[in-house]
């Protein structure tokens, strides 16, 4: 729906403000798009860091067409009147397989995968399962081989870890591209808070010490802190505040992994999900919101701390004003790596824009116990060796002076 106005958001670009979303109807036979080569026949999925769609057999290429729409913010406080508030219930998607005809379904709360029979990639109407359909999506740059290549460099790289653990990355099924949905928050604040200024000065007080036999009186500054009740206002435009809207991975998973380069986004259009999974969001939009406001309020709270000065500050009360909120669903790419090792599973995520890496690392028990035996040798060493040479304990004795 075109916006009915717009405003500026201060240096963060436009805001559509009134407008409402296009709510999307559920469907019995939810629409799905298969990706095979008109050459051949093969599967085509999308290249990382193009804008084509690939045969690895014939070597066909297909340039993806691009919908020509702009990505714009959706007005919030519209969608929280529909419901937005109400956790979506889990789905499992079905379908048949345009190239061998097989009946299958995805994993749950997914979109976009493969044909387990014969690896042609579909992708789903992701509006046939949610009320509200991604606005954009964020083509990977890096491809799986140099995902695997940036995994194992992290997995080697990290001290302690189980021998066998950089080796697993080298097993061509271990690794999974897959879009997580996140929503992302615009919003003008205004901010007035009470609170207090510290400033710290110095008063002198007198101690007495014993020095050489002699009772002296020695004068030391003693720090104090003079409060001041504060009050005042901060203001703040928000951009893109990104809330992790799939349970697929953890949050504190792949947080690490941003900042995201959103100024590559692209308005969806299935074709950059071909050869990739693909999650449904399951954090309703209202939650989202609360948690992009706990992120706001944080970068809120250093504003005030730099408005009031002074050497500390207590804030006691803010009240924080979002005007006219806005909010789109985005889909990001990750490549999503799981070992187990000694009955527990390990995850590991890598930026499918920059390449930046996180995960959960095991610990090589052995390696520790090694390592502490060797210090427990090498300190061994050292003692025995200073405890019969005097030329190193005069030089000790002397460095000690």
């Amino acid at each position: 729906m075109p916006p009915e106005s717009s405003a500026r958001s201060g240096p963060w670009g436009s805001r559509t403000q009134g407008s409402t979303l296009p709510r999307a109807q559920a469907a019995a036979a939810p629409t799905t798009q298969s990706f095979t080569c008109s050459q051949c026949g093969a599967v085509l999925t999308y290249t990382p860091g193009t804008t084509t769609l690939a045969c690895s057999y014939c070597g066909h290429v297909n340039t993806i067409v691009e919908p020509p729409v702009a990505i714009v913010e959706h007005a919030l406080e519209p969608e929280l009147l529909h419901g937005a508030d109400v956790a979506p219930a889990p789905v499992t998607a079905t379908t048949k397989c345009a190239s061998c005809g097989a009946d299958f379904s995805l994993p749950p709360d997914r979109h976009a995968g493969a044909c387990p029979s014969c690896g042609t990639p579909v992708v789903l109407d992701p509006g046939a399962y949610r009320p509200i359909a991604p606005h954009a999506v964020l083509p990977f740059l890096v491809g799986a081989q140099e995902a695997r290549r940036l995994l194992g460099e992290w997995l080697k790289g990290l001290w302690f870890a189980p021998s066998g653990l950089a080796r697993e990355v080298r097993g061509p099924s271990r690794l999974e591209g897959v879009y997580l949905p996140y929503w992302t928050f615009d919003s003008r604040t205004s901010t007035r808070y009470a609170g207090r200024r510290g400033d710290v000065y110095y008063e002198t007080h007198y101690v007495e010490e014993i020095v050489d036999g002699r009772r002296v009186r020695r004068a030391v500054q003693v720090p104090k802190i003079h409060w001041t009740p504060v009050m005042g206002a901060v203001a703040r435009d928000f951009d893109d505040v990104l809330v992790l809207a799939g349970e697929s991975l953890p949050r504190a998973l792949v947080e690490p992994l941003e900042p995201w380069d959103l100024d590559g986004l692209k308005p969806y259009t299935p074709d950059y999900l071909s050869g990739f999974s693909a999650e449904l969001y399951r954090l309703p939009l209202a939650q989202g919101f609360e948690q992009a406001k706990l992120l706001m309020q944080a970068v809120i709270q250093d504003d005030i701390r730099r408005d009031i000065g002074g050497d500390q500050q207590i804030i006691e009360r803010m009240e924080v004003d979002y005007d006219a909120p806005t909010f789109k669903q985005v889909l990001l790419p990750v490549w999503h790596a799981a070992f187990r090792f000694l009955n527990r599973d390990y995850h590991f995520v890598v930026n499918g824009r920059t390449g930046e890496v996180h995960g959960e690392r095991p610990w090589s028990w052995w390696k520790i116990a090694g390592a502490a035996l060797l210090g427990f040798v090498v300190l061994l060493l050292l003692a025995l060796l200073f405890s019969q040479s005097p030329a190193l304990q005069q030089a000790l004795r002397e460095l000690a002076r």
